[in-house]
């Protein structure tokens, strides 16, 4: 079984060693189905996630609306749930511990960030939570009635344009830094809205992935733990697809 995805949570490695411990427990004869991973499970700790995140990111946003300085939650909420992705990647066993935390911080970033661009673009932010729901709803409705088919091509697919954005906002990055100028997706240039297009399609089709991963991590059974560390790495892919249509809708906001 081979399990592929660019989110770094939901990955084959994780997955396969999650499962050598399932099948151990299993082979000792010690089977508690209570304690095997579940798609119910995943969802109701997914929804956690969710309630947690959003009442972390009502805390940056009263303090934004109320003259407060927001960037240092903001900003460390950011690195502090980037470290806590990190540890959980390589330790998923103390995910339960972590994707909690993870939420709490991110939370924080979301609802700064959040702030920035409704006081700019009065309206954005309603706009954008109900276009990054549309496409969850949609993609897991397609996933469900197999309309989108999970396979080994569709999964290289994506992997490998999720990997060229990625590439591409690093060297952009590290490239204005140097040489000091504006990257294209910048802006709000019919091409810097193509690009937003096109990886709000990517974050979207990452979506799929995480359906595929969760739904066969449970039919092999891996350990509870899993249903967090299931739950995490789809909420990474949904933050991501929520800011990316921020900037998609600031960006058209901003040609008015």
């Amino acid at each position: 079984m081979n399990f592929n995805s660019k989110n770094p949570f939901l990955n084959s490695k994780r997955f396969s060693n999650a499962a050598s411990k399932a099948e151990e427990v299993h082979q000792a004869q010690i089977i508690d189905y209570n304690q095997e991973m579940t798609i119910s499970g995943t969802i109701n700790k997914t929804a956690i996630l969710f309630l947690i995140l959003c009442g972390s990111a009502m805390v940056t946003w009263w303090m934004a609306f109320n003259g407060m300085n927001i960037m240092l939650p903001a900003i460390g909420g950011a690195i502090v749930g980037f470290v806590l992705v990190l540890i959980s990647a390589f330790k998923p066993q103390a995910s339960p511990y972590l994707a909690p935390g993870y939420a709490l911080f991110e939370g924080l970033f979301i609802g700064g960030i959040s702030a920035i661009f409704e006081a700019k673009f009065p309206g954005i932010v309603i706009n954008a939570v109900g276009a990054t729901l549309v496409t969850f709803l949609v993609c897991l409705g397609l996933y469900k009635f197999k309309v989108v088919k999970v396979n080994e091509q569709f999964k290289s697919i994506v992997i490998a344009a999720t990997l060229a954005i990625a590439t591409y906002y690093l060297i952009s990055w590290i490239a204005s830094l140097i040489f000091n100028f504006t990257p294209v997706h910048y802006g709000n240039s019919l091409m810097s809205i193509g690009i937003s297009v096109f990886v709000i399609i990517v974050a979207a089709l990452n979506l799929f992935l995480d359906f595929d991963l969760i739904e066969k991590g449970a039919q092999e059974k891996m350990p509870k733990f899993m249903e967090w560390y299931g739950a995490m790495g789809l909420m990474i892919t949904l933050v991501w697809l929520y800011i990316e249509f921020l900037r998609l809708l600031a960006k058209i906001s901003s040609k008015d």
